[in-house]
């Protein structure tokens, strides 16, 4: 019983919904519309402390909640279902404890509450795991924020056992008994960190690519973005069932990078590879690893890790066992992640990585970043086309993850409109130069997300 412990009280949550500058390509699907999810909850510590939590974060149904029978606005309307019985649980704890601990009671009713959704509106596929997590990360994150407020510190200063009645051999097993989060996550965060620019499959790569330039004095093609932001670090959608134009892909942008970092005279860069689970198997993996390298062995070499190539469902599909690629680059544990219970089956399937999420919580993404600095995997923070807050959230998770190198952050090219209330406020996170943001200001009240003096956007009361 910590006098920093907390109890829940009023909730208040909204949408707010934007168009797409540019559309983006999810796992064969253009998507050009986000709903953001925001969400306050007043906090009250064992001390007596009050404070105001905020959390936000992208409903990406068709990333968390992928179908082939369910339309877009069918998905997106079961999770906003989710959110209303996880205000309704939310408001309904009556204990006082750490967020993680409130975190770690609440999560299974909210599973629980999602298949009675399911239920409810008949649907024809069952809201998935990681779509409840995606709600609740909303939630998560004003917790630990209030949670950091109502102390006085940033929340990552408060994952010790002088704030934690549990240690982490509570929530993964008596490997990790009397260790505690702070053995594995940085209580000040990074100064700055480099930034993966994301290549979609939709993005052009050069002129020739162009239809009707939007126009807009932003960048358009891959060498415009390079120039005017100084990248170094390039994330690339693949098809994974194609492996000729997964190779000339890759190949084109090469080709438009080193032409924009000759210009710069910058002779080093890296890539990171999302296939978005479409490839059937390993072997094509290693295929096409094999063609790159016979291609431009300085391409191979600059590629960094390979995300989740292969199917989320490591259960009842075909065992798609990834160690022989895995010997050669890094491959990281994406989609599939959703507890530790997938952890140690993708590190059994040869998974030598975790990209860790701020959209699968808070709470869950620091204990799997504990367990995955525990098992020496490679470690990454990917981005859900987070703008405003959740980037903020984003960008903190990555910043105080030792072994995390780089960041994503690509609202900025698909919707920049979302970042315009946050911009001002932080400057060094949503203008990127040479290829940098600034994290160490990340270190404020709560996640951080709100400097002395300013606010985040009004989002209405609602009472639960």
């Amino acid at each position: 019983m910590r006098p920093t412990d907390i109890s829940l009280g009023e909730i208040g949550f909204q949408y707010e919904d934007y168009g797409y500058r540019t559309p983006i390509k999810f796992g064969g699907i253009a998507l050009d519309r986000v709903t953001l999810l925001n969400v306050r909850i007043r906090v009250r510590s064992r001390a007596g402390a009050e404070a105001e939590g905020f959390g936000s974060m992208p409903l990406g149904n068709v990333w968390s909640f992928p179908s082939r029978v369910l339309p877009y606005d069918q998905t997106l309307h079961a999770m906003k279902r989710v959110a209303e019985e996880v205000a309704r649980i939310t408001a309904g704890y009556r204990g006082t404890a750490h967020p993680i601990d409130i975190n770690w009671e609440l999560e299974p009713q909210y599973l629980e509450a999602a298949g009675r959704v399911t239920r409810e509106l008949g649907l024809a596929e069952a809201i998935p795991k990681l779509s409840t997590l995606v709600v609740a990360s909303a939630f998560d994150a004003a917790i630990h924020d209030g949670f950091g407020k109502a102390a006085g510190i940033n929340c990552y200063r408060g994952y010790s056992a002088q704030y934690m009645d549990h240690d982490l051999g509570h929530f993964l097993g008596g490997d990790f008994r009397g260790e505690f989060l702070d053995r594995y996550v940085s209580p000040a965060p990074k100064p700055s960190m480099p930034l993966y620019h994301l290549v979609g499959a939709l993005d052009p790569i050069f002129d020739s690519d162009l239809g009707r330039r939007i126009g807009d004095g932003l960048p358009e093609t891959l060498a415009e973005w390079v120039l005017a932001d100084g990248l170094t670090h390039i994330k690339v959608k693949l098809n994974g069932e194609d492996l000729a134009w997964d190779v000339s892909r890759v190949a084109a942008v090469e080709r438009a990078v080193a032409g924009a970092q000759e210009q710069r005279g910058i002779a080093g860069w890296h890539y990171s590879l999302d296939f978005n689970e479409r490839c059937p198997d390993v072997g094509y993996l290693l295929e096409f690893l094999r063609r790159v390298r016979e291609h431009s062995p300085a391409l191979f070499d600059r590629i960094q890790y390979i995300e989740q190539p292969t199917a989320r469902d490591l259960k009842s599909g075909p065992r798609n066992d990834v160690h022989a690629a895995a010997r050669i680059k890094p491959v990281v544990i994406d989609e599939s992640l959703v507890d530790y219970e997938s952890l140690l089956a993708a590190r059994e399937l040869g998974y030598t990585g975790v990209a860790l999420k701020a959209c699968k919580g808070q709470s869950n993404a620091l204990l799997m970043a504990a367990a995955a600095r525990k098992f020496g995997m490679f470690l990454c923070v990917q981005d859900l086309t987070c703008p405003g807050a959740s980037l903020i959230h984003s960008a903190g998770l990555a910043a105080h993850i030792p072994e995390v190198a780089a960041i994503e952050a690509n609202a900025r090219q698909y919707v920049p409109a979302a970042n315009q209330a946050w911009k001002a406020r932080f400057p060094g996170v949503f203008i990127v130069k040479e290829g940098v943001i600034g994290t160490g200001v990340l270190d404020g009240p709560g996640l951080g997300a709100v400097p002395p003096g300013g606010s985040p956007p009004p989002v209405p009361a609602l009472g639960i």
